[in-house]
């Protein structure tokens, strides 16, 4: 934890880490509390149909020890990964916490992703079990054929399609359990993050990486953990923001965490849900905000303590309107899947400077650099760099120890961002020196859509970038050559577009579609992403 401290320098110069060398995520954010205060509220679940269900400490630790015995009894070891296909829900916090329990590694899957995307993913990590609902069942059972090693399928729903009933077995399973012992370095979980080329590659992470997100998380929200503090995002626990800028480092704090996944996010409807569950900190995305911003008339009594957002660059009419309607300053992170929460604002320590993201997190050595590894003066741009080790970082990409050494210069992880910092030590996002499209706070890589796009009988060739958009900070925009015979119209955009929207996901789809005779190419034959996105701006 950060200790008090109303200067930065200050509490950059007291902060020490203190990592053990046994350290569990699963045992950290339940037992402490369920052992000292077993009724303190942990969570809150809207569900779909409106019902509402308050979950406290002493019952989680219940149901992930049963959890547990349930992975267990269907022969789930230690170092074994298990797919966990679930938006927000009690279950999806559950069976993360038995993983961790267990010593084996969660992956965490969004829900909308479609079957190749799943295919890839639980293929490329060897997952030999899933905790799914009806919807992830269907997609699963489209290609389980092509995934030899997975086992078991765990169904919140219910039996059927080959599938475990997951809550009728857990019924039967003991909540007596006692965790493995884990090192603070063993791997506890892989997620998946996206390139530039190829298909996504898994960031492997050690439990210690929850204990490495804390300064960030308590320097956004202005000192976590005061009295009456209460979380929610409408973040997926699937990606880091949710699960790990969120949801975890709440329990770790013995924090109560309100549960609601929208299918799709509406801005007033969120803006009620903060509202009427007294939501005081959330982690809401800058494309969020442009949509709550749109809000006529937003719901009164909000009590908002902190606002922290990250993923995309927050312009400075945000932060006015966050003040204005939010009645907080809204603090600004950054981070990558690979290595988060290294760097962020704080209105509490007066660390806002607008177009600028922040200045680096406590514990962590950040450095513009070049590209020979040597930091630059101030004002020169150059890679965004964090020094290694730190417990934040990744271990390393699931099976590519190539991508994994492609990742550093000698000791600084270089985060694929350009970026300076000023004689202060703020630091300014300048972009991006690949071709990651940034789309509604999603880091999308060009590469598995690219991959998909050819899998239509009707192109040849494609190329995705981002082109520049008022709302989504970049949309997806696919240039396509097509086979011959075809007729590039509006039927056949719109065709290409569920064609990829189906197999990956809602947001990584082409919102546009641009027919072209041929790409342009280096001679070496690679796509000049550069050019295509120069076109997207003219």
């Amino acid at each position: 934890m950060l200790p008090e401290a109303h200067d930065y320098a200050v509490l950059r110069d007291a902060f020490r880490w203190r990592v053990p060398e046994t350290y569990n995520i699963g045992v950290d954010v339940c037992d402490r509390w369920a052992g000292a205060e077993p009724h303190r509220l942990a969570l809150i679940h809207l569900a779909a149909d409106g019902a509402v269900r308050e979950y406290r400490f002493g019952e989680l630790r219940r149901l992930a020890n049963r959890v547990a015995n349930l992975f267990r009894h269907h022969g789930i070891g230690r170092g074994q990964r298990v797919g966990i296909l679930l938006a927000q829900a009690p279950e999806t916090a559950l069976a993360h916490l038995a993983v961790y329990r267990m010593g084996a590694v969660a992956v965490p899957l969004f829900s909308l992703f479609g079957s190749d995307a799943l295919a890839y993913r639980l293929g490329n990590c060897g997952a030999t079990a899933v905790v799914t609902d009806n919807a992830g069942l269907e997609k699963l059972s489209a290609i389980r054929e092509a995934l030899p090693k997975l086992a078991t399928v765990f169904n919140i729903d219910g039996a059927g399609d080959g599938a475990v009933d997951f809550h009728a077995e857990l019924a039967r399973a003991s909540d007596a359990f006692t965790p493995v012992v884990t090192r603070a370095e063993d791997p506890a979980l892989i997620i998946y993050t996206s390139g530039t080329t190829g298909q996504p590659k898994g960031a492997l992470h050690a439990h210690r990486v929850l204990l490495g997100h804390l300064p960030g998380v308590e320097m956004s929200h202005d000192f976590l953990g005061a009295p009456g503090d209460c979380l929610w995002t409408p973040a997926d626990w699937a990606w880091i923001g949710g699960l790990l800028d969120v949801l975890m480092p709440a329990w770790h704090h013995g924090i109560p965490v309100v549960a609601h996944r929208f299918g799709k996010f509406d801005p007033q409807a969120a803006l009620a849900l903060m509202q009427r569950f007294e939501v005081r900190n959330t982690f809401l995305p800058p494309t969020a905000l442009k949509l709550m911003r749109a809000v006529e008339k937003p719901p009164p009594g909000l009590r908002l303590r902190s606002v922290a957002s990250g993923g995309e660059s927050l312009g400075e009419t945000l932060l006015h309107w966050g003040r204005r309607v939010l009645g907080v300053t809204i603090n600004e992170f950054y981070g990558q899947t690979e290595c988060n929460m290294i760097v962020s604002s704080s209105a509490r320590l007066g660390l806002t400077r607008p177009g600028r993201m922040g200045r680096a997190v406590p514990g962590h050595d950040l450095a513009i650099i070049d590209d020979a590894g040597q930091p630059v003066a101030a004002g020169v741009q150059g890679h965004i760099a964090v020094r290694r080790p730190d417990p934040v970082m990744f271990l390393g990409y699931w099976d590519n120890p190539d991508a994994t050494r492609a990742k550093f210069i000698q000791d600084w992880l270089v985060t694929g961002d350009v970026g300076e910092m000023d004689d202060d030590g703020y630091i300014r996002f300048v972009g991006r020196d690949d071709d990651v499209i940034t789309s509604g706070g999603y880091r999308i890589g060009p590469g598995e859509i690219e991959d998909c796009l050819i899998t239509h009988p009707a192109v040849r060739m494609a190329a995705a970038v981002g082109v520049p958009d008022e709302l989504r900070t970049e949309i997806v925009r696919a240039y396509v050559v097509l086979e011959s015979g075809w007729a590039g119209d509006e039927a056949l955009k719109a065709q290409i577009q569920r064609h990829v929207r189906e197999r990956l996901a809602a947001h990584e789809y082409p919102r546009e579609v641009v027919f072209i005779d041929e790409l342009p190419m280096t001679t070496t034959g690679k796509v000049m992403r550069r050019v295509l996105r120069e076109w997207g701006r003219s």
